[in-house]
């Protein structure tokens, strides 16, 4: 099933896609108050998602066209937001660095307790942003860049859940785009904390929640082997698969709910895809640059869809930006042909 949050023009309501038509979930359960957004479905006694899809194959209701409708984020505000770092690629910086050799530290990654650990951190869940909802760019920062991931949602509560029984805590996967302010993000990290402000501007999700049951064989003990590709203003800046994610998410649930809980509608990113940052593309020789007002980014994930930003300029509220970024990030230089040679080979989808 696709679950999604849509404005019809009246209201805003938690639905479900059937063909090119979009249900309201509360019509076809016989709910009597409405469902403001996915994770008030979730919130519903007695399994709610099993008994949308078995409600939703002997509805009579024919919803209304999807193109009739305005997409919202499928969760408007999730209770926590917690980022993972499940790619090595994007750890090493596209194995630029001694890693996998020595298991050692590199700038201020300790790699041994990163391959033990599905290591995370909380972001902010006020600015959670839609499928064509845009983005208005930070007064602060000068170097804007995205991060496509693969974000997944939580359905039930628990505490101290353990691997073998998270997969049963997934309600399914969405497009994650995780902007970053990579200015903002170099100058405060210097002072051993956040990410922080570097991440506080927005993160968008959507178009919709995808079930685990849609990815066939491409979801295998709890993880995605799914083509990823970023276009900005129509131009290819990142292709991958993800395939070779180090950390599941039943182990990211785990290490989450550990002397902890998780709710329903809690948001989980699965850290950046390799490549699918604005550095990462210019290293391959992709025409990337930091984002400018104007930019249109699409994240696509296989099987989910694909989730569309429009860059809107800075509102300026005050007469100079009260903590605007000492530090101007370059972008790094491109990788060797022998490099690059090699990084797309170690990360290509095994036959």
């Amino acid at each position: 099933m696709k679950l999604l949050t849509f404005e019809d023009g009246t209201s805003t309501r938690c639905g479900v896609m059937l063909g090119e038509n979009v249900i309201a979930a509360a019509d076809i359960l016989g709910v009597a108050h409405p469902l403001r957004d996915v994770q008030a479905l979730l919130e519903l006694p007695e399994r709610p998602v099993e008994r949308l899809a078995h409600a939703l194959g002997r509805t009579s209701a024919k919803g209304v066209p999807l193109s009739s409708v305005r997409l919202r984020a499928p969760i408007l505000r999730p209770p926590t937001m917690r980022d993972f770092m499940a790619f090595e690629e994007h750890v090493t910086q596209q194995f630029t660095r001694k890693s996998q050799e020595s298991l050692g530290k590199f700038n201020g990654i300790n790699m041994e307790a990163w391959h033990r650990l599905p290591v995370f951190y909380f972001s902010n869940t006020l600015n959670i942003l839609g499928h064509d909802e845009d983005l208005t760019y930070p007064v602060s920062s000068q170097n804007m860049d995205f991060e496509s991931e693969i974000g997944m949602v939580i359905g039930k509560e628990g505490a101290n859940v353990s691997e073998e029984d998270a997969a049963d805590y997934i309600v399914g996967f969405t497009v994650l785009n995780d902007w970053s302010l990579r200015d903002i993000q170099a100058d405060e990290m210097g002072c051993q904390l956040g990410p922080c402000k570097g991440k506080d501007c927005a993160t968008s999700i959507g178009p919709w929640i995808v079930t685990p049951d849609e990815f066939g064989n491409d979801y295998h003990e709890g993880k995605l082997s799914i083509n990823s590709t970023v276009r900005v203003n129509g131009e290819i800046w990142a292709e991958r698969n993800t395939w070779n994610m180090v950390h599941s998410f039943p182990a990211m649930i785990a290490r989450a709910s550990q002397d902890s809980r998780v709710v329903p509608g809690d948001l989980f990113g699965s850290g950046t895809i390799g490549g699918g940052t604005v550095m990462e593309s210019a290293r391959l020789g992709y025409p990337a640059r930091w984002l400018q007002a104007g930019d249109v980014v699409e994240v696509e994930l296989e099987h989910i869809g694909v989730l569309r930003t429009r860059i809107g300029p800075p509102v300026r509220t005050y007469e100079q930006t009260p903590y605007p970024s000492a530090i101007r990030v370059p972008l790094t230089e491109r990788l060797s042909p022998e490099l690059k040679t090699e990084l797309l080979q170690r990360v290509a989808k095994p036959a």
